[in-house]
Parts: structure tokens; sequence; C-alpha cells
């Protein structure tokens, strides 16, 4: 079996498998989870693209099969009735013998014929076409590996925004749980006849509001799961959930798919340059002519009768070699363009990692600035706690000092997604 064809028969097998756990784990009412990777292997399995790869290699074999049986025997049948306006006359080519009667042939003449042919020798005309063949398979699979390779940018850009939001939530339920706390404390303080109603009221409103971003950020999840679903080709639930990928060490060598496409595509105008020399070798081949007609070979007898016909055949064009230069100074033209693509991908790239690696640099800088403004936020709520219990302050000072560092929080959530997520665009981007 092809190799391409049994990578994907078992990688069908595994995706079986992890859709059969995952319906096992919704029945027995199990929290379910899943990882980036996860989602790269079930997205490139259930995209409608990937049934191409069978497509193309199927085709390839089909036509190598094709070309190989050029050295099968060739057979063909040809039938000719003719009537010509005059024939050989043996009387007056030779002149008249004393009793001896010559023949003369007929005007209308038949003849059906039937040939076999074995080709010998082809000049590796037959080679060359099954090595371009083959190389022009392989560009295409790989081809259409750099398109479903680009799939990863697209799961990385719905996963990585479920997990800020996820990060969001807690964070947003943690500021609600600190609120609900300080509301409890004002309702105390309302019953001893020590606060004012409208402390209460704000304090709860404030609540209120962060319940409405809850409910916001948990109607914009269910839409990118759903877009998500889609991808990977199974329903993921809201309660599912998504496992925070590991910062690894960063390798910026470049391995993209789009690499090696470049390389196939050049073996192809390799293959190319090698038929060219097959062009103008000669071909040989054997072959046998059976016949029946009037006249036969021995045309001194004006019958009906069978003859045949064998031998090797030699057939030698040395018309492609006029345009033989002109061909292989194309190709090398063509080897060339795909040099200067091959580059032009690379400085791209480069430029892309450089713009990433930026990135990183700025986001660890700014999570180091987020730590030190949370501390110092934190500090302030602390003190605002104690001032408001004591009347120093009023509940909406407190609020907005809460506020602040509730913001300094998710300001440090949403830099430290986007680190992440730069370190794997950068893995995207290298090809790891």
């Amino acid at each position: 079996m092809n190799p391409v064809l049994m990578k994907y028969s078992y990688l069908m097998h595994v995706i079986l498998f992890l859709v059969l756990m995952h319906r096992a784990d919704n029945s027995a009412a199990q929290e379910t989870a899943i990882n980036l990777e996860g989602c790269y292997t079930l997205a490139k399995a259930n995209y409608p693209t990937i049934k191409k790869l069978d497509l193309i290699a199927k085709t390839g074999e089909y036509t190598i099969q094709n070309a190989n049986k050029r050295f099968l025997p060739q057979i063909s049948f040809s039938g000719q009735a003719s009537y010509q306006s005059q024939t050989v006359s043996f009387a007056d080519a030779i002149g008249a013998l004393p009793g001896v009667s010559l023949p003369s042939l007929s005007k209308d003449q038949y003849k059906i014929q039937g040939e076999v042919s074995q080709l010998l020798y082809d000049g590796g005309n037959t080679k060359s076409q099954k090595d371009l063949i083959a190389a022009n398979t392989a560009f295409q699979e790989q081809t259409l590996e750099s398109n479903l390779y680009g799939i990863k940018q697209r799961i990385n850009t719905l996963y990585f925004a479920i997990l800020l939001i996820d990060a969001q939530l807690k964070q947003n339920e943690l500021n609600k749980m600190s609120l609900q706390t300080q509301v409890q404390k004002a309702e105390a303080a309302l019953s001893n006849g020590v606060a004012f109603r409208s402390n209460v009221d704000e304090l709860k409103a404030e609540v209120l509001n962060i319940e409405m971003q809850t409910t916001e950020y948990r109607s914009n999840r269910i839409a990118y799961l759903k877009m998500l679903s889609l991808f990977v080709g199974m329903e993921l639930p809201e309660t599912i959930q998504l496992e925070l990928p590991q910062s690894e060490l960063l390798h910026t060598a470049i391995s993209r798919p789009e690499l090696k496409a470049f390389d196939l595509q050049k073996s192809i105008y390799d293959e190319q340059e090698k038929q060219l020399k097959s062009d103008y070798l000669p071909q040989i081949s054997a072959f046998f002519q059976g016949a029946y007609g009037r006249p036969t070979l021995n045309i001194i007898e004006n019958k009906f009768g069978p003859w045949y016909v064998t031998g090797v055949r030699f057939a030698w064009s040395l018309s492609s070699l006029y345009s033989l230069s002109n061909k292989r100074n194309t190709l090398q033209l063509s080897r060339q363009s795909i040099d200067i693509d091959k580059e032009t991908f690379l400085l791209n790239t480069k430029v892309d990692l450089a713009q990433q690696d930026e990135q990183i640099s700025k986001y660890t800088s700014l999570i180091r600035q987020d730590d030190a403004a949370i501390a110092l936020r934190t500090s302030v709520t602390q003190s605002a706690e104690a001032q408001l219990s004591n009347g120093v302050i009023t509940t909406h000072e407190y609020i907005q000092k809460v506020n602040a560092e509730h913001l300094a929080r998710q300001l440090k959530i949403l830099h430290e997604i986007q680190l992440l997520q730069a370190i794997y665009n950068i893995k995207f981007i290298a090809g790891h």
C-alpha cells in the first residue's frame, strides 16, 4: 500500500478512537478536555482537502501503470479493398515466350492484415516518464500538505481566543466574590444603621456589571467553540476544558513544508531534462505481420492466399536535437525561478519570525510591569477596604480602586495569553 495511504489510514483509526472516547465520556457525564495538538490532528483529518491525497496517489499509480503498458505487445488490425486503373503486365515486361502463358494481376485487390509489435528498447523514454510521474505526484502531495499546514494558524487563533476568555472568566469570578464580600459587609452595616442603602445598591450594581461581562464572555466562548467544532469535526460541549499549552524552547530553524515543495518542484524540471535525452535516442521493436488477400507476396500468382512478414524495426528521429539547447535553457530558467520564489519565502518567513520575536520581548516586559502594577493596586485595594470600613472613603471611590486592580489583573492575563500565542506563532512560522 502507498505509504501516504497507510499513514492516513492509521490516522483515521486514531481519530475514530478519540471520537468514541469522547462520546463515552459524554455518556458518563464526565468533563471533557482537549489540547492544541489534538485540535491540529483532528482539524487536518476533518478538512475536506485531505481527501485529495488519496486521489493524487491513485492518479499517480494509474498513470505509471499506463506507462508500463508500452512494453506490452501492441496488436493492430487493418483491411483494404481497392481498384486500380492498371497493373503490372508480365508479358509486356519480359516479352512473350513460346508455349508460356504469363498471368496478369487483377485490378481489384483485397487485403486484411494483423500486426503484433513488441517494443524492445525505447531509449529510456518509459523510465523517464515514470520518474517524472512520481516526481509530479510527490510535488502535488507536498503542495497539499503545505495548504493543510495553514489550518494550524486558524486553529491557533480560535484556541487562544478561548483560553483568553477562560482566564477572563476566572478573574471576573474572583472580582465578583470580592465585591460580594463587601456587599455582605455593607448590608450588615445598613442593618446596624451605620451605612446608607445607596452604598449597598452601588456595590450590587457593580456585581451586576461583572455578571453582564461574564454573560458576554460566555457568549463569545460559545461562538468560538462552535467555529472550533467545525474545524475539528466534532461537537465541543460548553463544559469542555482547553488545556494550556506549554511554553516550549523555541527553535527558529525554518523547516516549513513549503520548502520541501520548492525542492520537489525543481526535481520535476530535473526529470524533464533527463527525458530530453530519451527523445533523441533510437527505438527498436520486433514485429510480426500476418495477412490474407489478393495478390499475395508472390505476385506472380494472381489468387487469394495468406502470407506473413516478421523482423525487427528500427526508428531514430534526430529532429528533437534542433530544440534541445533551448529546452535545456528553459528548464534552467524555471529552476532559477523556483530558487527566487524559495528565497522570497525564506525572507518573508524570517521577517515574520523577527516580528514575533519582538512580540515575545514586548509581552515579557509587559508581564513584569503587570506584576509590579498588580502589587501596587492590591496594596491600594487593601487600604481602601479598611478606609471604607472606617467611612474614610465612599463606596464609589472604593469601587474605582477595586476596578483598577481588576483591570491590572486582566491586562496581565491578556499579556500572558498573547505571549503564549506569540510563542506558538513562532512554532507555526518556523514549521515546528
